[in-house]
């Protein structure tokens, strides 16, 4: 049996006009459709979220693993489904796909690959990452991305815990967002 919202999703004909301007700039997800009730926040939150995943000189792979890792992490179904999708779409392997749900020794990560795992495991458990996992990225990164790697970590952690404590459901490939005709 599917699970079901914890609230009804707005309905966009009683959204604010801005509002329901910016949800019409948008795909057809849950995720802002249940954000759009928010208001205003619905423009904040995709702003950030377009930087980090259009503008962000982070490797888009390296982003996707420590996404799909907050995800997996959070226990964020939806979360994970969706960037799964995304990170098929830009070429990762389904054993690295795999992989980000398990230990951070999987064999499946490349040195790179392992140290953000790492990394983001010890910010979302622990807020402030360790020297251990900090200065090998430090090393390897420019400060630029390894700010936009933690933002993003940081992000992603809002965005799961968003969706599992509305319960946002996972769009069906046939249907549209909730509300919608």
């Amino acid at each position: 049996m599917a699970e079901m919202a914890r609230v009804p999703y707005p309905d966009p004909d009683r959204l604010l006009p801005e509002t329901q301007a910016a949800l019409a700039q948008l795909p057809a997800l849950n995720i802002f459709a249940m954000l759009a009730g928010g208001e205003g926040v619905l423009r904040a939150f995709t702003r950030l979220g377009n930087h980090l995943l259009f503008k962000s000189s982070l490797d888009p792979m390296l982003r996707e693993l420590a996404i799909l890792r907050v995800g997996a992490l959070s226990g964020a179904r939806y979360e994970v489904h969706q960037h799964e999708a995304i990170a098929r779409r830009l070429g990762m392997s389904e054993a690295l796909v795999v992989a980000v749900r398990g230990a951070p020794d999987d064999p499946a990560f490349d040195e790179m690959s392992r140290l953000v795992v790492r990394f983001t495991d010890d910010v979302v458990a622990n807020v402030r990452a360790g020297d251990d996992t900090f200065e090998p990225l430090r090393d390897r990164l420019t400060l630029q991305q390894l700010e936009e790697l933690t933002i993003t970590i940081g992000y992603y952690m809002a965005v799961c815990r968003f969706l599992e404590t509305f319960g946002v459901d996972i769009e069906d490939a046939e249907s549209d967002r909730p509300g919608d005709d």
